[in-house]
């Protein structure tokens, strides 16, 4: 599903991505670890298109998208919860769902309710503002939003800061289950190891802007503290 080769990306003159390789197939969960400042949340940014790859390439389902425009990706299938959720506070939760499916006009209220049904949790506070949820029920938000908009590849950056054990645990069940039914392909971003061994098929581990490593999820919990070294 996604192909990137070779890819250099950064800000103005400072270079963070050095020749990144990586493969994603449909259905697939990939978790992508490393300490702060190594470059994961840059790829995520150059893969939708917010910062531009100085070379190499991005496919995405057998499509060029390395030059092409952000909503573009959006409109082809590729979705973002970016670090700190980024809802809009002063939106009701259904509001905010609904502009999560603001490309569906015609069906756009289905697309909610149909989201929704992951989320019962949400069901509660569908006229509360989003920022008066919990962090927890905001990052709950954030992936049902991402899901209006009918992601095929769903880009999740540091889902778990600050969020309580609960919604995290929540959170793993849900994302399980909306692969079973619908196919997504993940790519995670996250510091948490624990979360990222019960959601990833495979972990990929990143320092300086270098995958220097892949490794089955199992074999990355039975090294944590190898990997926590890196």
């Amino acid at each position: 599903m996604l192909d990137i080769k070779d890819i250099h990306s950064g800000y103005g003159d400072i270079r963070i991505l050095r020749g990144i390789n990586l493969s994603l197939s449909q259905g697939e969960f990939v978790g992508l670890w490393g300490h702060n400042g190594m470059g994961k949340s840059t790829l995520m940014r150059t893969i939708l298109g917010y910062l531009t790859a100085t070379a190499g390439s991005i496919s995405f389902e057998g499509q060029d998208i390395t030059g092409m425009a952000t909503f573009r990706r959006a409109q082809l299938g590729i979705g973002l919860v970016p670090q700190g959720r980024a809802i809009f506070p002063h939106l009701s939760v259904l509001d905010n769902l609904r502009m999560g499916a603001v490309s569906f006009s015609q069906d756009r209220d289905e697309t909610v309710s149909s989201v929704l049904k992951h989320f019962p949790r949400l069901n509660a506070y569908l006229d509360r503002p989003g920022g008066l949820l919990s962090g927890g029920e905001q990052q709950l938000l954030a992936l049902a939003r991402c899901l209006c908009g009918k992601p095929k590849l769903m880009l999740l950056d540091e889902p778990t800061e600050g969020i309580q054990p609960s919604i995290i645990s929540e959170m793993v069940d849900t994302l399980h289950r909306i692969r079973e039914s619908t196919g997504l392909t993940l790519l995670l971003v996250e510091q948490n190891q624990a979360f990222i061994g019960s959601l990833a098929d495979r972990v990929l581990t990143m320092q300086k802007g270098v995958l220097v490593n892949e490794s089955s999820t199992r074999d990355f919990l039975n090294n944590t503290h190898a990997f926590a070294s890196a």
